[in-house]
């Protein structure tokens, strides 16, 4: 392996916290920002928000709703079979290099539902949704049956549409065919040029990165990723293990020295997931705290020095810290201020 250089665990860390907007919020439009940063996860609908407002300068809740009316920003069961926030040309690539992958992991999970089976109740899902324009998750499940409504929008591409997954209305259960909210695929859009795409997304977002955490988060196998990555011009890196890292040329690397400032973090904010334990922002001591053994879960975290340190919640309507040690005064400061702007977003 011919590497420009080794990085440094730290290094790690403040190049995906620069790509991640997390050294300095941006004034980037939302559907700029949700390229840079890879998408945002979308299956707890304040996190969207509270993931921009993390990350952009000014951003208020209403800046992103209206983005959800007006179809600049999309919400869809994409990545690893996940909801997530997305710019709207990106949801059918991302849509079309995951769909098999999805199905095969639904399929293993539901073993009482066949490709047959499912297929033919996207088809009655999709003559309803022809019919009615939506569609509550109810009504599917009236449909369908439960189970099947678990998983037919991976045979048929739905979209979750406004009112809900907002702010005001979070349980997102109104669905709408892709095709009629964004109109169909363009000519261009493949599985291949997808895959090419979350390889791009996911650099840009995260890099730089082995091969198979790039997988892990677009929910592949290495397999699936390395004809793009074979494609594309790459930077080559190598971890303190002298593992190959890959990137992009031109991306942010900040200098390990370089300062962090405090931040909040939602829940499942993605720098937290497994396939991002190169950079340590959630140190491992610290994962069990944060992410939930028995039943999955997340908890609402904040930054300190680019790592988390504790947790946060809304409590009787006003923010409240839990760090895990104790904090030096500039931080303890640093973090106050930070909840004062979150209790005034949350106020609207």
């Amino acid at each position: 392996m011919a590497a420009d250089r080794v990085l440094t665990e730290r290094e790690l860390n403040r190049a995906v916290l620069a790509r991640q907007l997390l050294l300095e919020r941006d004034a980037l439009p939302v559907p700029a920002a949700l390229t840079r940063v890879g998408g945002i996860q979308a299956q707890y609908a304040p996190s969207m928000y509270l993931g921009l407002w993390s990350r952009l300068a000014g951003f208020a809740r209403a800046a992103l709703t209206e983005a959800l009316h007006a179809r600049t920003v999309v919400q869809a069961t994409l990545m690893r079979v996940t909801i997530h926030l997305v710019a709207p040309e990106d949801f059918w690539p991302i849509a079309l290099a995951t769909r098999e992958a999805g199905r095969a992991i639904w399929l293993r999970t539901y073993k009482a539902q066949t490709a047959a089976t499912m297929a033919a109740a996207a088809e009655q899902v999709r003559a309803a949704l022809a019919a009615h324009g939506t569609l509550r998750r109810a009504d599917v499940e009236a449909l369908v049956g439960k189970e099947p409504a678990r998983g037919v929008g991976l045979w048929v591409d739905l979209v979750r549409v406004p009112p809900s997954g907002t702010w005001e209305r979070r349980r997102a259960d109104v669905f709408a065919l892709a095709d009629d909210w964004l109109g169909p695929p363009p000519p261009e859009a493949t599985a291949a040029s997808g895959v090419e795409l979350l390889v791009r997304r996911y650099l840009t977002a995260f890099g730089p990165a082995h091969r198979t955490e790039i997988a892990d988060w677009a929910g592949l196998k290495v397999g699936d990723v390395r004809p793009a990555l074979d494609r594309l011009e790459l930077r080559r890196f190598a971890d303190e293990a002298w593992r190959e890292l890959v990137d992009l040329p031109g991306l942010p690397l900040p200098a390990a020295d370089t300062p962090a400032p405090v931040r909040l973090l939602p829940t499942w904010d993605a720098t937290l997931l497994t396939h991002c334990r190169r950079t340590q922002i959630l140190p491992e001591e610290h994962r069990p705290k944060v992410f939930g053994v028995r039943m999955p879960q997340s908890h609402p975290t904040f930054l300190v020095d680019g790592q988390v340190a504790g947790r946060w919640r809304i409590e009787e309507g006003r923010p409240v810290a839990e760090p895990f040690a104790r904090l030096d005064r500039a931080a303890a400061r640093a973090l106050d201020d930070e909840l004062a702007r979150v209790a005034a977003f949350h106020e609207g």
